[in-house]
């Protein structure tokens, strides 16, 4: 009984102290000032995605809406998750902001950062996340992705997915981000 009870302690600082390391990943610094520096963040963000990358200057222009969503930090050691903040902009303005928050289980360890941007193509796709309670990445969504370092594909100009996900400034040791499992929750900064 008493071994028992030892393996369980450890068990249980080990999720403790890993608990411990995720929260600390999540908190990107972004909510202490509240909607400013979530907006600070979000035009620096798209300042840098369209000096990158100037086609998405175009496909911005086409878009009924966008979350940006400006840092994103992702960690784990086989349990593993990402949280970041953002803001939904509605013809260049801010109108609402949302965190993104993931969880993952499996082969893993690392931890990374990167900034994404869904573009609402249609205003069906915009009302549609705007009425959702947790909006859930779904497959409604098509990925863009930048290859040979400097040129996003070219679906980016030609797709007509109602929403497109823009996944760039990945920078840590965990290979592949993606947004599949990501919950959008509206916030209150």
């Amino acid at each position: 009984m008493i071994r028992y009870t030892s393996i369980l302690s450890r068990r249980g600082f080990v999720v403790g102290a890993g608990s411990t390391g995720l929260l600390a990943a999540c908190n990107n610094g972004v909510g202490s000032r509240g909607a400013e520096a979530i907006d600070a963040r979000v035009d620096a963000t798209l300042n840098f995605l369209y000096g990158k990358y100037p086609g998405t200057r175009s496909l911005a222009d086409k878009a009924a809406g966008m979350l940006v969503m400006p840092l994103v930090t992702k960690a784990g050691f086989g349990i593993g998750g990402s949280y970041g903040r953002g803001a939904l902009r509605v013809g260049g303005v801010s109108v609402d902001y949302y965190s993104a928050a993931s969880a993952t289980v499996g082969l893993q360890i690392g931890a990374q950062q990167y900034a994404h941007v869904l573009f609402f193509m249609t205003e069906e796709a915009l009302a549609g996340f705007r009425r959702s309670y947790g909006y859930a990445v779904g497959g409604d969504i098509e990925y863009t992705f930048n290859d040979n370092g400097e040129n996003l594909s070219a679906e980016t100009t030609t797709s007509l997915a109602p929403v497109i996900a823009l996944i760039f400034g990945q920078a840590g040791l965990i290979v592949g981000a993606t947004l599949e499992g990501t919950k959008y929750t509206r916030i209150i900064p």
